[in-house]
């Protein structure tokens, strides 16, 4: 039999004779809404087939990371979750959940299994024909690469990379081994920070403006330099992640990188302190036999003439007077530490000192050197341009040499 259609004439008559009709709802969708409808049944599918949600992660089938990302873009945007709760019988959209994946909302299925890393056969807009499947991982490297470029002002950050390598030789600097679990946490990660990431010096110059990811936790655009003359802006999260998974990435110390020495001020340096280096005026046989080598080495945090002005009652400056013969400004670096490394290096040509203390007891005075005053120049030169590791001082040649 036929199926009948009924006119509104006939409508109204069957009224009359009691008989309800139900009107037909017509409901117009949007070719958006449509494709969003056929989406989420797919992934309703593939629950009912596999009695689970689809999952992210690299080792999963593709159309299983599909639907997960998929699903995350449904869950996280209300205009979706509003047009799909009549049909979610599996309660897909009511669970807690946290987002994985962070990627831009109304993408199609081209664009998204293109960041999956799939390339769809042109002649075929389905998903199943996929003509190659790469490694996340390997998409995520190449990206990365891909988002680094030449690094334009490079020549001023440079020097960063010349001195922080040096002080890695020297000692001042250390670097630590990131583990996920070892305290290592995304506020490390800050303006100023150094970083071994894939053997590349990472410095990082600018830290934006907090953003709030879909997930929920916070994260930033960085400005990072690489030592190799190239830059990216990469997440705060992305650098983060790409760290742990780097079994060889490494936190180098003393984070305040910058010149160890600047002739003139600037509004970035952070202020350490000056090295000097002193002449004593002592009548000392040795001093007095080789005045014009014998010299004294020193950093100070404060203001060189008001170190020295007790020298005459002080056993480390001789009990005597002495005189400022050269002072190095120093920025960004530690005092203490940089001290001992220009004594180790000068270490060969140590000068121990006996003498009498006010009180008549022997003491001896350190941090004198036999080494003349170009050579404590040129030392300084190398540290500055980030050679001194390269060096050595040959007493008996009373030069720098290298090694």
């Amino acid at each position: 039999m036929a199926k009948q259609e009924f006119t509104q004439e006939d409508d109204a008559l069957l009224a009359e004779l009691g008989v309800e009709v139900e009107a037909k709802k017509i409901v117009s969708r949007t070719p958006r809404e449509e494709r969003i409808i056929a989406g989420f049944e797919e992934i309703q599918k593939f629950v009912e087939e596999h009695g689970k949600e689809p999952e992210h992660g690299e080792g999963k089938d593709i159309f299983e990371r599909l639907y997960a990302v998929r699903l995350d873009q449904i869950r996280k945007q209300e205009e979706c979750r509003v047009l799909l709760e009549d049909m979610d019988a599996q309660d897909l959209l009511n669970t807690d959940y946290e987002l994985e994946e962070t990627i831009p909302d109304n993408i199609d299925d081209d664009e998204l299994l293109a960041q999956l890393g799939v390339d769809v056969s042109e002649d075929s807009g389905s998903i199943a024909n996929l003509k190659h499947v790469k490694p996340r991982a390997e998409i995520r490297a190449a990206e990365e690469v891909a988002n680094r470029k030449y690094c334009e002002d490079f020549e001023k950050f440079k020097p960063i990379f010349a001195t922080v390598q040096s002080e890695l030789e020297s000692g001042i600097r250390s670097t630590r081994v990131i583990r996920k679990d070892a305290g290592f946490a995304k506020t490390d990660i800050k303006k100023g920070g150094l970083f071994i990431l894939g053997g590349q010096i990472i410095y990082i110059a600018e830290v934006g403006e907090t953003i709030k990811a879909p997930n929920g936790d916070i994260d930033a655009r960085l400005r990072a330099i690489y030592s190799n003359g190239t830059e990216s802006n990469i997440l705060l999260r992305s650098l983060q992640r790409a760290i742990y998974k780097d079994e060889t990435s490494r936190i180098i110390s003393n984070p305040d990188a910058g010149p160890l020495f600047s002739g003139e001020d600037s509004e970035d340096d952070q202020e350490s302190g000056t090295i000097y280096v002193l002449r004593s005026l002592s009548d000392h046989p040795t001093v007095e036999k080789n005045r014009d080598v014998v010299h004294k080495i020193g950093v100070t945090g404060g203001d060189v003439e008001k170190r020295i002005a007790n020298a005459k009652h002080d056993p480390t400056f001789l009990m005597d007077d002495v005189e400022v013969v050269a002072t190095y400004k120093l920025a960004n670096i530690n005092r203490t530490k940089l001290e001992g490394v220009i004594h180790k290096f000068f270490g060969s040509a140590n000068l121990d000192i006996q003498i009498q203390d006010r009180f008549g007891q022997s003491v001896t005075a350190r941090e004198w050197f036999l080494i003349p005053l170009f050579v404590i120049d040129e030392a300084v030169e190398r540290i500055k341009d980030g050679t001194i590791g390269e060096y050595y001082y040959d007493p008996q040649a009373a030069s720098l040499k290298q090694s």
